[in-house]
């Protein structure tokens, strides 16, 4: 049978760059074997030790996810298509539904007591009103409705705009962090004037600009297993806005314990993700991704990129769900799976069926409280928790600059990808990007002083773990990475 097999942007850097692949194969099981045999390293994502498909990476046969189908003996019709879902911290071509799969949404706010809009309020409203799906009382219930929105950056700013104009009468923001110029390629509720500012306030500041009669909240602070219950318990709808697992699993799992339904959006560089996960409609986040993929896996959009207008659009689509939620219109996201494609300017649904054996939102759950995220996904939830591969390990930029100036003979691993040597390069340092250094360890003697760098430092302590398990102990972090070289050491370098 001839079968296509779509690759989506995350796991082409596994298979040349090709995007879709054409074979020949009776079973998914065959096909996937010839993909394992062609792209050797793209089998090693997809598949364990013992031949079974690894969690965090689901296979679609068309739009059925093949779990809960044969799995891989799934025999195949000519023109199938296969299409290969990753998980995303922070999608590509899909096979598309022809069928309106979706749930219709039921509407979240009560049609009693809703508070009465003011003659300036129909005024900025009245295209809403003019529509028959709103209308008067559903601006009411948008003004009655809140929305917690967890991260205010490339997703959460779109967003929470688009919510703000709405009228949506009460929006959330929780985030710990400070705008940073390389933040405004993309995060667009920020400006240049609220550089250093908290992102919570800056936004916040720019939203009860754009709409003075709506409240504004302000958690300027991490979500942690410690708060997430209280802060999330007191909003309709959650909008997923983070670009890290431990804390998708975290609001994944506090909104199926509370029963809200959970706004879903991933990026990175130029696929989108987008999703409503309800357990009390259709599946959670889990049903989907029981599992986080390995740390090394998935880079984040700080060492991978993104390409600046693609938050705009999941973004706008999160919102857009949101909204449908709280007025009880159309079909929502629950149980379906969008997938975008900004290069190939594609958008595809697949079907994400509830998984009976979720260890949340199962018949027999195995979690019934909140965990510890980042031990469960193996990676710190927040940037600034990263740079650091502990004291052992971890050089500093100023004893890395003493050392070198007195001539000590220190091999220097760059971890970066190529095209990043362009902006800016380490003096002295080789290039062995991150991806390719399980492959490359033999260029490495294990007798010599190494110190790995990267940008930020993360990358480097992931590709220490990966020294030290293969048996290297003179292996050092740059602590910080190039940004903290730049800042503390030379600043002529060129940060990004």
């Amino acid at each position: 049978m001839a079968v296509t097999v779509r690759i989506p942007g995350p796991l082409r850097r596994l298979t040349q760059g090709e995007g879709e692949l054409q074979v020949e194969a009776q079973t998914v099981g065959e096909a996937l074997a010839i993909l394992r045999q062609r792209y050797p390293q793209l089998g090693q994502r997809l598949f364990d030790g013992e031949g079974q498909l690894k969690p965090f990476v689901n296979v679609y046969l068309d739009d059925e996810d093949i779990r809960f189908l044969q799995e891989l003996d799934t025999p195949l019709t000519d023109g199938a298509v296969l299409t290969l879902v990753p998980a995303m911290s922070g999608g590509d071509e899909g096979a598309g539904t022809n069928g309106r799969e979706g749930k219709m949404a039921r509407g979240l706010i009560s049609e009693e007591n809703l508070p009465m809009l003011t003659q300036e309020e129909i005024l900025r409203y009245s295209r809403h009103l003019l529509i028959p799906e709103v209308g008067l009382k559903g601006q009411r219930k948008l003004k009655a409705g809140s929305v917690l929105i967890v991260g205010t950056g490339g997703l959460g700013s779109p967003a929470s705009l688009y919510l703000a104009a709405a009228g949506v009468g009460r929006i959330g923001l929780v985030d710990y962090d400070v705008v940073d110029e390389t933040n405004l390629q993309r995060q667009i509720v920020h400006g240049t004037s609220t550089v250093g500012v908290p992102k919570v306030e800056s936004a916040k500041q720019r939203l009860l600009d754009l709409n003075p009669d709506i409240t504004v909240e302000t958690y300027n602070t991490i979500l942690t297993s410690e708060n997430a219950m209280e802060i999330v318990s007191k909003y309709d709808v959650i909008i997923d806005a983070t670009d890290n697992f431990p804390t998708r699993y975290l609001l994944n799992d506090a909104c199926v314990f509370l029963g809200k339904p959970l706004v879903y959006g991933a990026i990175f560089r130029f696929d989108g993700q987008a999703a409503v996960f309800y357990a009390e409609e259709g599946p959670c986040y889990r049903c989907l991704f029981p599992e986080p993929p390995p740390p090394h896996l998935v880079p984040t959009c700080a060492e991978g990129g993104v390409f600046g207008v693609l938050p705009g659009v999941i973004g706008a689509i999160q919102a857009t769900e949101a909204i449908k939620l709280l007025l009880g219109i159309g079909e929502t996201l629950v149980g379906r799976l969008l997938l975008y494609d900004a290069l190939e300017m594609t958008f595809d649904l697949i079907k994400v069926p509830k998984n009976p054996k979720c260890k949340v939102c199962g018949p027999e759950p195995e979690i019934t409280e909140l965990i510890d995220y980042e031990a469960f996904c193996g990676v710190p939830a927040h940037d600034h928790l990263e740079g650091s591969a502990g004291a052992q390990w971890d050089i500093t930029p100023k004893e890395l600059a003493e050392r070198l100036a007195r001539g000590d003979k220190i091999r220097l691993i760059d971890v970066r990808e190529p095209h990043e040597l362009e902006i800016v390069r380490f003096p002295g340092a080789e290039n062995i990007p991150l991806s390719q250094l399980p492959e490359r360890l033999h260029e490495l003697d294990s007798t010599e002083e190494i110190v790995l760098i990267c940008h930020r430092g993360s990358r480097s302590a992931r590709a220490l773990d990966l020294l030290t398990a293969a048996g290297f102990r003179k292996v050092k972090n740059l602590r910080g990475g190039l940004q903290a070289w730049a800042e503390e050491v030379d600043p002529t370098m060129v940060v990004y």
